[in-house]
């Protein structure tokens, strides 16, 4: 059986979007109109790895490099780049973000008995990215940190990045002093009964648990999305009591509900 490799999949590009017997569809498609797709194919392969679906992980991270050899295509026919740019891009950056594994920034070179801590690593990392970041013309502290990232994730980014120049709390009882504050003044929007306030207040709440989330060393995307899985097993159970009862789900109180909610819990789900 025949397995084809990286160059087999270029060529396969290359013919989806050939302007004469190419795929009608993937001749449409632009640099943003595969976005979407894009973001989908990630969080898929993060949903892959968090339900440790393995036999599924191949497929779901072939969809995803399918989407950077897309945007490589699109790359060469404008004659901006293509793939081999973005490889040497990629491997030139990170020879240079790891001088501690490649000291002389060749692949050949090696460390050898230097030894580094993980906190020295990262602290380098991130050296290394603002001065990459202070080599671009008029780019201010924020500017990079790209606006189509989810919320939460941008959230975190953005703290960091502030924590980066010591704009940040040092401690965070601190920041459960400042989720405090910000309860308070969405309980008073709510009270007044403003939409844009209290889209506002509840903005600034969330932004502060991200926060304390950063300052606790959770990840907050990670977070949320176990919290939802949780959810989902937790309805499930309810819904499953439902069903085998026979009655509509109007007939049941909340209290009865969250009854079943917290068998649910009792079971470990």
């Amino acid at each position: 059986m025949t397995e084809y490799d990286l160059d087999d999949l270029l060529t396969l590009m290359a013919r989806l979007r050939d302007p004469e017997d190419g795929c009608p569809w993937d001749l449409k498609q632009s640099f943003a109109s595969i976005v979407r797709h894009t973001l989908e194919e990630a969080y898929e392969v993060a949903d892959t790895i968090e339900r440790q679906d393995w036999p599924h992980l191949k497929d779901e991270l072939g969809d995803l490099l399918f989407q950077v050899v897309f945007y490589a295509r699109l790359g060469d026919e404008s004659g901006r780049f293509d793939f081999a740019d973005i490889v040497d891009n990629l491997v030139r950056k990170l020879l240079r973000r790891h001088p501690h594994v490649f000291p002389a920034g060749t692949l050949a070179s090696r460390a050898g008995d230097m030894q580094r801590s993980e906190q020295e690593v990262s602290e380098t990392w991130e050296l290394i990215k603002q001065e990459e970041r202070e080599g671009k013309a008029n780019l201010g502290v924020l500017d990079d940190i790209p606006a189509a990232l989810p919320g939460l994730s941008r959230a975190l980014k953005l703290q960091k990045r502030a924590s980066g120049v010591g704009f940040d709390w040092n401690d965070p009882l601190l920041v459960l002093d400042k989720i405090e504050e910000e309860i308070g003044e969405l309980r008073e929007a709510i009270h007044r009964g403003e939409q844009d306030e209290i889209t506002d207040e509840m903005g600034d709440l969330l932004f502060a648990q991200v926060n304390l989330a950063r300052h606790l060393g959770v990840d907050p995307e990670t977070a949320i999305r176990s919290t939802n899985a949780k959810f989902m097993r937790r309805f499930g159970y309810i819904e499953s009591v439902v069903t085998a009862s026979g009655r509509d789900w109007d007939s049941y109180s909340l209290d009865e509900l969250d009854g079943f909610w917290n068998q649910a819990k009792k079971l470990g789900l």
